[in-house]
């Protein structure tokens, strides 16, 4: 489970970024309580535009940075982009402590930290196999996930106890503080250890990269569901704040308690996919069915309690699904085409974000919070029937369920469709 901890420059970066995931999320708590009870008046729409103007950047910009992170050096890019975010949480975090901060303002950052991130995204996901061999790439990336999520476990629930104690803006800075973290991993770590992938073959131009996508059946399975996921499903910080406040009518401490709740199922998905020494197809699709399910079943528990326990199994199917498709996707690529790939990858499960969050907000508002979770699970439920439609026609794959000895989804396929490999 734990294989990728050996190296010891894998060790250095996973430190760094751990003390920087639980910041991340302690500013997102912050950044939307303030959005939602400071600025107004529980509008979920407002919060839908500022998660949509964060992940913007990632649908326009993403094949671009992924060329750009193909031909540079990726560490002395995170450098750049951990101190421009850090820079981004400095300003919003004095503006707050200031009592100057406006809508307007939050909404400009939000651009700002989505753009800085299109490019520290691709950068900072294909550096892991720069610092650790292919034989345990895999692991490293479910351990980053478990770490990102390890992150989400502490940050919202300590986010919500500090924004009741001393306040937002605090909380803000914290966030700023944390980035520091990375910064010194980054220049501590040994580089004469470090896997530089080969530059692009060809240009290296976005062209390329796509045409590279297209012609990978595989991939382009993978992130259609991991598009649906990601724009109709994974909108958790406007689905919990809405439910927290307008179905349960809680606070600040039990909205940030809701997402520590999650992170547990969530870790627990993270750490279980780093046990397997490849992915598979067949646990995506079994993951997308469990998050379907638990869902639906979150969109109609009638306490917050039962919200809250529902959250578990939620985070526990997601994070399994996205983390093997992350892998998927990883393994499977050309290494000079790693970086554009992945930055098309995060385009695909992020990019859908500014059409999906508003969209989410406007249905909080029309139909109700329920319905917010609802749409997701009718989507991610259309996006299997449809893949599995398609594979049954065009990769000679068959998905059925199998209910001798234990409960279990079967893919079976004849050897020329390497897709459920």
């Amino acid at each position: 489970m734990f294989a990728s901890l050996s190296v010891r420059n894998y060790r250095w970066w996973a430190s760094g970024a751990f003390v920087s995931n639980v910041g991340t999320w302690m500013g997102r708590v912050a950044q939307d309580w303030l959005v939602l009870t400071v600025l107004t008046d529980h509008s979920s729409t407002a919060l839908g535009v500022v998660t949509g103007l964060q992940f913007l950047p990632f649908l326009l910009l993403a094949p671009f940075a992924g060329a750009f992170v193909d031909r540079r050096n990726k560490r002395r890019i995170l450098l750049v982009t951990q101190s421009l975010l850090a820079v981004t949480s400095l300003l919003l975090g004095l503006l707050v402590v200031s009592g100057h901060v406006t809508l307007w303002e939050v909404y400009l950052l939000a651009l700002i930290q989505g753009m800085v991130t299109a490019v520290d995204n691709p950068a900072r996901q294909t550096f892991v196999s720069e610092v650790v061999p292919r034989s345990v790439l895999a692991n490293a990336v479910s351990l980053n996930s478990a770490s990102f999520n390890a992150g989400r476990l502490i940050g919202p629930g300590l986010a919500g106890l500090l924004i009741a104690a001393i306040g937002t803006g605090p909380v803000l800075l914290m966030n700023t503080a944390s980035f520091v973290f990375v910064i010194l991993a980054l220049a501590g770590l040994d580089r004469s250890q470090l896997h530089p992938a080969g530059r692009p073959r060809g240009r290296g131009s976005v062209r390329e990269g796509l045409g590279y996508v297209r012609r990978r059946p595989d991939l382009l399975l993978v992130m259609f569901l991991v598009f649906m996921l990601g724009t109709f499903g994974m909108n958790f910080q406007i689905t919990m704040a809405l439910m927290a406040t307008t179905i349960f009518h809680k606070g600040a401490g039990e909205y940030g308690l809701l997402g520590s709740v999650m992170a547990v199922g969530s870790l627990s998905g993270a750490l279980f996919s780093a046990r397997r020494n490849e992915p598979r197809l067949r646990i995506l699709l079994t993951a997308l069915v469990g998050f379907v399910i638990a869902t639906a079943a979150a969109s109609l528990a009638p306490t917050y309690v039962a919200f809250a326990v529902l959250l578990v199994p939620v985070g526990l199917a997601s994070l399994t699904a996205l983390t093997t498709a992350n892998s998927l996707v990883q393994t499977r690529v050309d290494p000079d085409m790693r970086g554009r790939v992945m930055a098309l990858y995060m385009a695909i499960f992020a990019g859908g974000t500014p059409f999906g969050a508003p969209l989410i907000g406007w249905i909080g508002e029309a139909f109700g919070a329920r319905w917010t979770i609802a749409v997701g699970s009718v989507a991610v439920l259309v996006a299997l029937v449809a893949a599995a439609v398609w594979l049954s026609r065009h990769q000679n794959v068959r998905v059925s369920y199998e209910s001798r000895r234990r409960p279990r989804l079967a893919v079976t396929t004849t050897p020329m469709a390497e897709v459920t490999k």
